[in-house]
């Protein structure tokens, strides 16, 4: 049986893949892994292709027996790989034999490792995609203790890497101004980049929200109208503290956005746990 059972999750542990791009217009976000560089990686290291689907894990403590002898690798978030007890390396390949236990530990550094599987973890597909969007529920749900997840044929060619660079630690995230800039004061534009913020606890896929000593003043009080939203926006609340959309973000908001996150920088977004500092730079 090409399967992995799960004996243990901690807080969270989703499928994803790629995501499910081309549905916004009806009501659809992509979803997706939320580190895509860790997860595209992780499927190099085995041999797949990038749109394979991969386990995302939320702060470690998964904990999974091979029901075959399975090739895997683990990317993301700095854990402890522990493979019948004995310690194995991150973001290179390792074989994981039929009856063995693979377990992670709490990050050290970051929040979310990717584990994928040669072949693929193989459940139904939705709207061409496996991911869990834990926003509209579409995907499979969240695993738990218990669940037998099957694992696929499918491959790109082998070996395809044989160690990867690890996620670096990035405390500067980089952004682009827009599309409602102007909703700001001066001030609040070079505030933006001038101070640092603060990922609160209120943080998951769907996004970050930030503190800042000081709040972002609109020069602008007037309401706007739902406009569509995209990965890595941030949108400004009443509030004036930020919030930076992640992979389940919605696909439409109502409060105006001030500039957007690079797409490279958002997968090193979503490796921030609450309470660490980090600062915006400008591009562009």
């Amino acid at each position: 049986m090409r399967a992995l059972t799960v004996l243990q999750t901690g807080p969270l542990c989703t499928v994803q893949d790629r995501g499910r791009p081309g549905y916004a217009s009806i009501g659809v976000g992509r979803s997706g892994a939320a580190d895509r560089l860790s997860h595209d990686a992780a499927n190099r290291l085995v041999g797949n292709n990038s749109d394979a689907a991969t386990l995302e894990v939320t702060f470690g403590g998964l904990k999974l027996r091979a029901e075959f002898d399975a090739i895997v690798a683990v990317t993301g978030a700095h854990v402890i790989c522990r493979v019948d007890g004995t310690v194995q390396g991150l973001n290179t390949t390792l074989v994981v034999r039929a009856g063995q236990v693979l377990e992670l530990t709490t990050p050290t550094w970051g929040l979310r490792s990717y584990l994928a599987v040669r072949g693929g973890i193989d459940v139904p597909a939705v709207l061409s995609s496996r991911s869990t969007d834990t926003m509209s529920g579409l995907g499979p749900a969240a695993l738990s203790a218990g669940d037998v997840v099957a694992v696929g044929n499918g491959s790109g060619e082998w070996p395809a890497a044989d160690f990867v660079p690890p996620p670096s630690s990035r405390a500067t995230l980089h952004v682009t101004f827009g599309p409602r800039e102007n909703w700001f004061t001066e001030h609040a534009r070079s505030l933006l980049l001038e101070q640092p913020w603060t990922v609160t606890p209120d943080t998951d896929r769907v996004g970050i929200r930030l503190d800042g000593s000081e709040p972002l003043a609109r020069a602008l009080d007037s309401e706007l109208a739902s406009e569509g939203m995209v990965l890595g926006a941030l949108q400004v609340p009443p509030s004036g503290q930020p919030v930076l959309f992640l992979a389940d973000h919605p696909v439409t908001g109502g409060y105006p956005v001030i500039a957007v996150v690079t797409a490279a920088d958002v997968s090193a977004a979503a490796q921030l746990t609450p309470g660490t500092r980090i600062r915006f730079r400008a591009v562009g």
